[in-house]
This record gives C-alpha cells, structure tokens and sequence, in this order.
C-alpha cells in the first residue's frame, strides 16, 4: 500500500455505508512500518490493542504507545503512526468520513530520520 513503509495488514471492522460515517480498522504493523504523514478531515482515535508502537504529531516529539492506550488526533492534525523498530503493534483505528467520503489525507512517507529520532529514549 502507497501510503505505507513496512508490512501492514489492515482488517476492516466497518465502513461507512450512508447514514453512517464511521469506519474503523484493526491496523497489524511488522516491526518498523509506519504509516506515511497523514490527517483525518474529521479527526482519529487509535486504541493500540497489542505490541508497541510509536506516534508523532507534526512539529512534536515521537512517543512510544503501548496496549490499552488511546491517542486522538484532531480534525486536520498531520501525524503518523507505526511499530516500534523490533516490535509488533495492533491498533484499532477509528474515524469518520467527511461530506466528500474522504477518510484521510495522505502526505510524504516518514523519513529514516523522523522515524528513528529520540530512538535511545524508547
């Protein structure tokens, strides 16, 4: 998948089928791959079910999730999300579709720099 680095699995647990807006997904990461840089028109909530994972908001500093957190995101939040570098992480991802049906915005892949920074701190 374009918008991905690394292996990912994703499992769709709903769509948005009219009335409703929401999907939501189990997204399974191998260790190491991340999402590209991305924003939800109508905002995010990741609730990591297994493994650990990192999260970086845009301008902000990576941090390391871990099962039973839940990290929200904004409407329009530029952010990324993925495994740690040698660990598996799950997480349920839910979000809403916006007037057009659009899910997300997808940016430029995270850079090996982004990805790694403050890695002695994880």
């Amino acid at each position: 998948m374009e918008w991905f680095t690394g292996d990912v699995w994703l499992d769709e647990i709903a769509a948005a089928r009219p009335p409703s807006r929401v999907t939501a997904f189990s997204v399974h990461f191998a260790p190491g791959a991340q999402t590209a840089w991305h924003s939800h028109p109508v905002g995010q909530i990741i609730h990591v079910t297994e493994g650990a994972g990192l999260v970086q908001r845009k301008g902000g500093p990576v941090r390391i999730i871990h099962p039973g957190e839940t990290v929200r995101f904004d409407p329009d939040e530029v952010h990324w999300h993925g495994a740690a570098p040698e660990r598996f992480m799950t997480h349920l991802a839910v979000q809403e579709v916006d007037d057009d049906g659009t899910a997300a915005v997808w940016g430029d892949h995270v850079t090996d720099a982004e990805y790694l920074t403050d890695a002695a701190n994880r």
